[in-house]
This record gives C-alpha cells, sequence and structure tokens, in this order.
C-alpha cells in the first residue's frame, strides 16, 4: 500500500482490492512512527506588530491557502505555530519528531537572526525560509524579485511625469527585501537620468503607523514631492490617509505605489497601485522546496517575479 516497487503488481492488487473491500485506511502516525516520519510540516511565523492583534504579516497570511492545498496534495499535514525565541526552539520540531521539516515566515532584524539560521544549517535541519534567495548560505530561501518590483513601481511614477519620487522604507541590511526595492527604486532613476533626492528617503517598516509618521517626517524636512513609493501596503495606505487629512489629493498631487497586494490595497480610497507578490505561487514553492529537501532531491533556491498593478492612487 505505501508503493514499494518490490511487490509484485498481482500482489498489489490483491491487497487493494482487499483494502478496499474492508474499508481499511492506512494510519497516517503508525506508518511514520516505522518510517522515522511524522508527514507533517511545521509553519513558524515570526511575530510581527499588526493592527489587528493576529501578529502575522498579511502578505503571510494570503500564502496559507496554498501552502494547505500543496502539503495536501502530498500526503502531509501542517502543523501552524510562532518561532520560539529559545536558542534551542527547532528542538520542538523536527528533533522530536514533531515535523519532518520547518518552513520560517518573518525574522524580524536579518542581521539578528541569521546566526538561528546558520545554527539550522549546522544541525542539518530540513527548512526553508521566505526572504532573500541571494542570502541562501545561510540556508535554503525563496523569494520575490524585490529590486524588479521597486524599478516597476518607480518607472511607473516616472513614466507619468513625476519628477521628485518620494521612499518609504528601511535601507538597512537588516532588513533585505526592502533594500532590494530601493535599489530598484534608485536603477529606475539612473535610466531615467533623473535626480534622486536624498532627503526624499524616510526611514519606516511596513505598517499604517510608520507610513503616517513618514508623511509628518517629510513635511518636518520640509520637501515637496508629487510621487511616492512605500516598500508594503499598509505603510502607503497610512501615507495616503496623512496626505489627505494635509489636503494632499491622490493621485493629483502625489502619486502613490505600494508594494504586496494586500486585500486592503483594493479597498484602500482611492484604490492603491502596487506591487503584486504572487501569494500562491509563494505558499506552493515553499512546501515543494521543503519536501525536496526532505526527500533528498537537490532544490535551488527561486527568485519569483512581481507585477504591477496600476489603481486609482496613481491614473488621474
Amino acid at each position: 500500500m505505501s508503493g514499494n516497487p518490490a511487490v509484485s503488481a498481482d500482489t498489489r492488487a490483491r491487497v487493494l482490492a482487499a483494502a478496499e473491500q474492508l474499508h481499511y485506511k492506512v494510519d497516517k502516525n503508525a506508518s511514520g512512527l516505522r518510517r522515522q516520519h511524522s508527514r507533517t510540516l511545521a509553519l513558524l511565523f515570526f511575530e510581527d506588530p499588526t493592527p489587528d492583534e493576529t501578529l502575522i504579516n498579511p502578505f503571510y497570511l494570503s500564502m496559507l491557502g496554498s501552502m494547505v492545498r500543496a502539503c495536501a496534495s502530498h500526503g502531509y499535514d501542517l502543523l501552524i505555530s510562532f518561532q520560539q525565541l529559545s536558542d534551542d526552539w527547532h528542538v520542538d520540531y523536527e528533533d522530536s519528531r514533531k515535523a519532518d521539516g520547518i518552513i520560517l515566515l518573518g525574522y524580524g532584524d536579518y542581521l539578528q537572526y541569521r546566526p538561528r539560521l546558520e545554527a539550522l544549517v549546522r544541525r542539518g535541519t530540513h527548512f526553508v525560509c521566505w526572504g532573500n534567495p541571494n542570502n541562501s548560505e545561510y540556508g535554503f530561501m525563496i523569494g520575490s524579485d524585490n529590486e524588479s518590483g521597486g524599478y516597476q513601481a518607480t518607472t511607473h511614477l516616472i513614466e507619468l511625469g513625476r519628477q521628485r519620487i518620494a521612499f518609504i522604507g528601511s535601507v538597512s541590511p537588516a532588513y533585505p527585501e526592502f533594500l532590494d526595492r530601493y535599489l530598484g527604486y534608485n536603477r529606475a532613476h539612473e535610466e531615467a537620468g533623473l535626480l534622486r533626492i536624498e532627503r526624499l528617503r524616510v526611514d519606516a517598516g511596513p505598517s499604517e503607523e510608520e507610513g503616517r509618521a513618514a508623511i509628518a517626517e517629510l513635511e518636518r524636512r520640509g520637501q515637496d514631492f508629487d510621487a511616492l513609493f512605500a516598500v508594503s501596503d499598509l505603510a502607503a495606505i497610512g501615507a495616503m490617509k496623512a496626505l489627505q487629512e494635509r489636503g494632499r489629493r491622490i493621485p493629483e498631487d502625489v502619486a502613490v505605489v505600494g508594494f504586496d497586494d494586500l486585500a486592503a490595497a483594493g479597498y484602500a480610497s482611492p484604490p492603491l497601485t502596487t506591487i503584486a507578490q504572487d501569494a500562491r505561487a509563494a505558499g506552493a514553492a515553499l512546501i515543494e522546496a521543503l519536501i525536496e529537501q526532505i526527500d533528498g532531491q537537490e532544490s535551488e533556491p527561486r527568485l519569483l517575479p512581481v507585477t504591477l498593478k496600476v489603481r486609482g492612487s496613481s491614473q488621474v
């Protein structure tokens, strides 16, 4: 019943017929104990500050459906929890046979988090992480093409005739995805021969509060701008609200582009132009890559494409 090739076709047919007649189903737990596999994967979220107290980045939640489907298609269950901050949190999962492998979503400050990934690599733990595939020396990573996304967003604004484009987001190596989006922003300026104004860049995290604070900071600096690219939809939405409270029209006075294509982007007022990450493909790719590791197959880091979705925040 496990598909062992040593069993003849005739014997397999007779066993399957008997199992069907008796309504027998394989006990996955018993089978897993014998094979030293749990047929379970652990999905561990990093706790992010969120306005709805879920503590989970909304983009990661949008991956969940495709991850569950991918697990089911391979005969795996999915165990969902938060990452523990103790030094040996992985012991509760693969080492104790709770899970055959681990998917890590989110990490906060990457420079502080990296030693944990290095420890998993040293132990030979099966794991994949959503992040920057260029950092795969610290474990297997899958991520979106953030540099291309930053380039597409900024090129779109330049093609609208915008000349002073603010950037809201961190450019620290501690947040490599945001840094890549900034590199794409820079490349678009260089290719267009447009001067990039450093004082139009504001460090900010991916939240509405940070987006609002960024607008206040630009106002404090006295910097005029006619467009804005934020590294997340939530920051972009917060920035739009702050601009509207100050009497700035969107997109007539300031065109705005975000990043992620969360459901909230389509319901913003006006609807938010954004760089869409393919949550469905991302979730499936993480599961496929982890199962390949567990099965001893070779697998390469994967960079997933992103696309520009133009909506009312950049259309006059």
